[in-house]
């Protein structure tokens, strides 16, 4: 339940996204998520964890790790402002496939056979989705892919990042270097928000933080492959909100593409429980 709602808080993150992109540049939006979420998380974690919040063994990994964050967040929010929240977050759904080409290269690991067949049906999904004469065989697509791309190494790096250091202060760190790369950018996409937006923006850190915090509780007490098909219920989530709140419904094929890499995403999950 826990993941469940973690993945459907997510959903509702990316539908505010989209509604603020529309209005404002992503670099606005992003920046002012991690505002937000920046603060949330150093009041509930720094009273007890004090400066070890900040404290690591890996800043070249973390400082990676926080670059493909923050590509991925923009290549996305950018994404929303053409692509449908559900489509969009199909795609980006495609990068725990790419995990498994980016193991194979960075990490040395080797990957069976069923891995790569999840991988490449997954990449089958996404074409089916962005397939020639479809609404979304347009260069807006490549936002999401591209997020999809850095989000995959951004999971390959936060396994490295783990091995030593504590998952808390990882997200901080990741929140505080995107945030200052951002707060050096936004005076030259600075647009006034409104009230409405800006108690949307906060929702939106709220909710960030929250759903972060649902996940790694639910991980406390569960097996990350166990925990991995719910994940995929964002896509169904994000569908329904993007119906709901946007008036968008997929098509037969696109709904078809979903379904391939939702099932090449549990295939690879069930590969890897042998």
């Amino acid at each position: 339940m826990l993941s469940l709602g973690a993945v459907l808080l997510f959903a509702g993150q990316d539908g505010i996204s989209k509604s603020l992109s529309m209005v404002y540049p992503a670099v606005l939006v992003v920046w002012a998520r991690f505002v937000v979420q920046t603060v949330l998380t150093g009041v509930v974690y720094m009273p007890t964890m004090g400066l070890s919040i900040l404290r690591t063994s890996r800043w070249r990994q973390q400082l990676l790790r926080a670059l493909c964050m923050l590509a991925a967040s923009l290549c996305f929010v950018g994404g929303l402002r053409y692509v449908p929240v559900g489509e969009a977050t199909a795609v980006v759904y495609l990068s725990p496939l790419l995990v498994v080409a980016y193991s194979a290269r960075v990490l040395r690991e080797k990957i069976g056979l069923g891995q790569w067949v999840a991988a490449i049906c997954g990449f089958v999904g996404v074409l089916m989705i962005v397939r020639p004469g479809s609404a979304l065989f347009t260069p807006a697509v490549l936002f999401p892919i591209a997020a999809s791309g850095a989000m995959a190494a951004y999971q390959v790096l936060t396994r490295q990042v783990l091995a030593a250091d504590n998952p808390v202060a990882s997200n901080f760190i990741t929140s505080i270097i995107c945030l200052a790369i951002l707060s050096a950018l936004v005076p030259l996409f600075w647009v006034t928000p409104t009230l409405g937006a800006c108690l949307m923006v906060v929702a939106l850190g709220g909710i960030a933080m929250t759903g972060h915090m649902l996940l790694t509780y639910a991980y406390r007490t569960t097996s990350v492959a166990r925990l991995a098909p719910f994940t995929y219920t964002q896509i169904v989530f994000a569908s329904l909100i993007g119906f709901l709140f946007f008036g968008h419904v997929p098509d037969q094929a696109t709904l078809a593409g979903m379904g391939v890499i939702i099932l090449s995403g549990l295939g690879l999950v069930l590969w890897q429980r042998r």
